[in-house]
C-alpha cells in the first residue's frame, strides 16, 4: 500500500454503491496518519464528506477536516470561473467573459468541457507551486472519480480535447492533464468492488479499460465489505446438527450465524474471482456493521489500510 500513497495523485473508481467514496476517504485518512498532506476530492459537489464529519457543505473550498487531511467538493461551474480568472489578467475582460450569453452557452453545450475543467482543478491541486491565492501544497491528492460507466470517459477527456483541438492552448493543457493523469510514477488508480457476481465482473473489465484505453496505472484494488468467516466449516455442521433440539432465540441466534457463515462462504468465493480475473494485488476490507459510517468508522478502514 506505501507504493501507492507515495504517488501525487490517486483517483478512486468502480461500480456504483460499491462504497467508493468511502474508501477514498479511507486512504485520504491512511496518509495523513503516515505524515501526509492530503486532500480528498469530491467531482460533481457529491458532499460526502460534509455528512461523514457532520459539518456544513464543504463546496468548492479547501476545507480541513482532520489532521494533515482536507477535503474540497469540485463543482465544474466554479472551476470553469477559476480557469477563467487565472487565464485573464484584465478584470474587466474577466466580467465581460462572464456576462456574456454566448459563452455560458457554449460552455454548457460542449461536450466533455465541465469534465475537463474538473481534472484541472485536480490537477492544480497537485502542484507545488499553485497559482491559487492563498493555495498551499499537498503532498497526496485522492480523488473520489465518477463510477464505472463515467469513470473511463472522465479519464480520456484530456485525450480527445487534445485529439479535438490539435493546436493552441486547450490543446496544450489538455495534453499535460493526459501526461499527468497516464505518468505511473505519479499517478494511481485504485479500483473498489464488493464480493458479488456483477461488481467483481465489472471490476475485471474496468480494469482492462483503464490500462488499455486510458493507458492509467491500476494500483490495487479493494474487496470492500467482507464479511468475517467466524466459524469453520466444522463447526457450523455442529450448529446446524444442533437446530432439532432448541427452539426460540436460541434457535433465531443459530440460523443468524448459519446465514452469516454460508454469506461468507460466498463472498469468499466471489474474492478467488476476483484474485483469478485480476493482474491487480486485492485488498480485503471488512464490513463494518453501522447503520452509517461516520469518521470512527472510516478511521477503521484507515488503519486496515495502513496496516
Amino acid at each position: 500500500m506505501k507504493d501507492l500513497l507515495d504517488k501525487k495523485l490517486v483517483i478512486v473508481t468502480g461500480k456504483g454503491g460499491v462504497g467508493k467514496s468511502t474508501v477514498s476517504l479511507a486512504l485520504g485518512m491512511a496518509a495523513a496518519d503516515a505524515g501526509k498532506r492530503a486532500i480528498v476530492c469530491e467531482v460533481a459537489a457529491q458532499e460526502g464528506l460534509s455528512r461523514v464529519f457532520h459539518r456544513a457543505k464543504v463546496g468548492f473550498n479547501e476545507v480541513k477536516l482532520d489532521e494533515n487531511l482536507w477535503g474540497i467538493s469540485i463543482d465544474p461551474d466554479e472551476s470553469m470561473r477559476e480557469y477563467v480568472l487565472l487565464q485573464l489578467k484584465v478584470k474587466a475582460a474577466r466580467d465581460l467573459l462572464f456576462r456574456s450569453r454566448i459563452f455560458n452557452y457554449l460552455a454548457a453545450a460542449t461536450p466533455g468541457l465541465r469534465e475537463l475543467v474538473t481534472i484541472g482543478k485536480i490537477w492544480e491541486l497537485s502542484q507545488p507551486n499553485r497559482k491559487v491565492k492563498g493555495g498551499v501544497g499537498y503532498d497526496i491528492v485522492i480523488v473520489d472519480a465518477p463510477a464505472t460507466g463515467h469513470g473511463v470517459g472522465f479519464l480520456q477527456t484530456p485525450r480527445t480535447f487534445a485529439n479535438v483541438a490539435r493546436v493552441g492552448p486547450i490543446a496544450a493543457q489538455a495534453e499535460t492533464l493526459d501526461a499527468f493523469i497516464t505518468n505511473s510514477k505519479r499517478t494511481g488508480v485504485a479500483i473498489v468492488s464488493l464480493p458479488e457476481e456483477m461488481p467483481v465482473n465489472e471490476t475485471a473489465m474496468l480494469e482492462g479499460e483503464i490500462t488499455d484505453k486510458v493507458g492509467a496505472s491500476v494500483d490495487r484494488i479493494f474487496m470492500n465489505a467482507l464479511y468475517p468467516d467466524r466459524f469453520s466449516d466444522e463447526e457450523a455442521e455442529q450448529l446446524d446438527g444442533a437446530l432439532d433440539g432448541v427452539d426460540g432465540p436460541e434457535r433465531a441466534a443459530i440460523l443468524d450465524a448459519l446465514r452469516e457463515h454460508r454469506r461468507a462462504d460466498c463472498q469468499g468465493e466471489q474474492l478467488a474471482r476476483l484474485e483469478e480475473m485480476t493482474k491487480t494485488p486485492v485488498t480485503s476490507l471488512p464490513f463494518l456493521f453501522q447503520p452509517e459510517l461516520g469518521a470512527p468508522e472510516v478511521r477503521e478502514l484507515a488503519n486496515r489500510i495502513a496496516a
